[in-house]
C-alpha cells in the first residue's frame, strides 16, 4: 500500500483525491496539508505545516498552488518522498526548480491528470502531422474561480502541435485590427464562467473542411483518479521526471 500525503487537502481537488484514494486498493491517503489545520480526524489528520507531519509518507500529491511548490519539494527531498505535482501556473523558475529536484527524487508533473486528456494530446500530434498546413485554434473553458490562463492543458495541447511543427508560435487571443492570420500561429483562447470543470477543443481548419478534437470533464474525480494512478506508478522510483504518458504507456 502506497501512503499518500495530500497537499491542499481541504480544497475541492484535495477532497476528491481523498475520495479516490479511499476506493483504491493500492493507495491510502494518511494525512494532509492545508492552511486550516484539522487534527480531529485520527485516520486523516490535516496539518498546517510540513514540519508537523509525523506519518511515514511514500508520495505527496499536491493540488495546492504554485506558491507552495518549494515547500512540497523541500519536504520530499528531505524525506526521500516522491512528488505528484498537479498544480498549474508554474513560472519558468518553478519549472527549473522541479526539474532540479527530479535529480534527487521522483517527480511527476502534468498540466492535466485526466487519462482522456492525455490521449487527446496523442491524437492532436497525429492530427497535426496528418493535417499539416491546417490552421490550429485551441479553445479552453473553465470555472470562474480559476486564476491562471490559458490552462495548463491548453498549453500542453499547443506544445503537442509545436512538437510536430517547430515553426509554430502561440497567439494568446486577438483584439483590434490584428491583421490576417499567420499560417504558423496557434491561437489559444480562454473562457471563464460558472462552474465549468474543464473543456478543451482543438480546431484544425483547412480549405472547406474542419476537424475538431474535444475533451470535456464533467466531474473533478477524473483528475483525482489520475493523480492516484500517478502516485501508484511513481512510488518506489528513486528519481527522474515523469508525466501521464509514462503511466499510460507503462514505462
Amino acid at each position: 500500500m502506497v501512503n499518500v500525503l495530500i497537499s491542499g487537502a481541504n480544497g475541492r481537488m484535495g477532497k476528491k483525491v481523498f475520495e479516490a484514494a479511499a476506493l483504491s486498493d493500492k493507495v491510502k491517503a494518511i494525512c494532509g496539508i492545508d492552511l486550516v489545520e484539522n487534527l480531529s480526524g485520527k485516520d486523516f489528520p490535516i496539518y498546517s505545516s510540513f514540519d508537523s507531519v509525523k506519518e511515514k509518507i511514500d508520495v505527496v500529491i499536491d493540488f495546492s498552488a504554485p506558491a507552495n511548490l518549494n515547500n512540497v519539494l523541500d519536504f520530499c527531498k528531505k524525506n526521500s518522498v516522491a512528488a505528484v505535482l498537479c498544480a498549474t501556473g508554474y513560472t519558468e523558475e518553478d519549472v527549473k526548480n522541479l526539474e532540479a529536484a527530479s535529480k534527487e527524487i521522483a517527480v511527476f508533473r502534468s498540466g492535466n491528470m485526466s487519462l482522456g486528456v492525455n490521449l487527446l494530446i496523442d491524437l492532436v500530434k497525429k492530427a497535426a502531422a496528418t493535417l499539416y498546413g491546417f490552421d490550429v485554434e485551441i479553445i479552453e473553458k473553465h470555472h470562474n474561480q480559476k486564476v491562471d490562463a490559458p490552462s495548463g492543458t491548453a498549453l500542453m495541447l499547443a506544445e503537442a502541435v509545436k512538437e510536430v511543427d517547430e515553426d509554430k508560435f502561440f497567439n494568446y487571443g486577438r483584439q483590434g485590427i490584428c491583421g490576417k492570420r499567420n499560417k504558423n500561429e496557434v491561437g489559444i483562447h480562454a473562457v471563464r464562467g460558472g462552474t465549468i470543470v474543464g473543456e478543451h477543443d482543438v480546431i484544425f481548419a483547412g480549405n472547406y473542411e474542419t476537424v475538431t478534437l474535444s475533451h470535456q470533464a464533467t466531474d473533478r474525480s477524473v483528475f483525482a483518479n489520475g493523480a492516484v494512478a500517478a502516485a501508484s506508478y511513481i512510488a518506489g522510483k528513486k528519481c527522474g521526471l515523469f508525466n501521464m504518458s509514462d503511466v499510460i504507456n507503462g514505462k
